[in-house]
């Protein structure tokens, strides 16, 4: 059993996908306080705080512990969570017909071991139709992602070619989680 400290669906439904037992509750961390240059720095820093102020909350010596964060980046952009439907739009027209690069970071500490992965999944995305970017903004479905981004729903049918693994795009490589827990 593990903490994971996130309110991410998604992060919750690839633990259970993996099997791992865990139990889900986080203390919130400011991101918009981060100053970055690169994409990397960003996510490292972002999951580093998260790690941070839920250590103080809750520890790892009842479970262990873990965190997580992404960015999407896209035409030397790093692309945020969208705070409107408008920058969702200008944000997802930067990845259409582009290379998107998601990256993820996770920090996992328990009593025997603390690792620390980088990850990076690249997405070539075809031109994205309008009318189903449209629609997609009015579903609501791109808050709170990184780069208004859903590589499991809107974005999937322009995915030309993916480089990496699916569930580090989807906010928690478990590929790498499994091997060590």
């Amino acid at each position: 059993m593990i903490r994971l400290a996130s309110s991410s669906q998604t992060r919750a439904q690839l633990l259970l996908g993996t099997g791992i037992e865990f139990i889900q509750e986080a203390k919130d961390f400011d991101e918009d306080s981060i100053i970055a240059t690169s994409a990397k720095n960003f996510v490292y820093q972002a999951t580093l705080g998260k790690y941070e102020t839920n250590l103080k909350a809750f520890g790892f010596s009842d479970y262990p512990l873990l965190v997580a964060d992404t960015v999407v980046t896209s035409q030397g952009q790093i692309l945020r969570k969208a705070k409107c439907i408008d920058d969702a739009r200008n944000i997802l027209m930067t990845q259409s017909g582009s290379i998107t690069s998601i990256i993820t970071c996770m920090i996992y500490q328990s009593c025997k071991m603390k690792l620390i992965d980088i990850s990076s999944t690249d997405y070539i995305f075809s031109d994205f139709d309008m009318d189903d970017l449209e629609d997609y903004l009015s579903s609501g479905e791109w808050r709170g992602k990184a780069g208004a981004c859903m590589v499991e729903g809107f974005c999937k049918p322009y995915i030309k070619e993916v480089r990496g693994f699916e569930s580090t795009a989807m906010g928690l490589n478990t590929e790498v989680l499994k091997r060590f827990i």
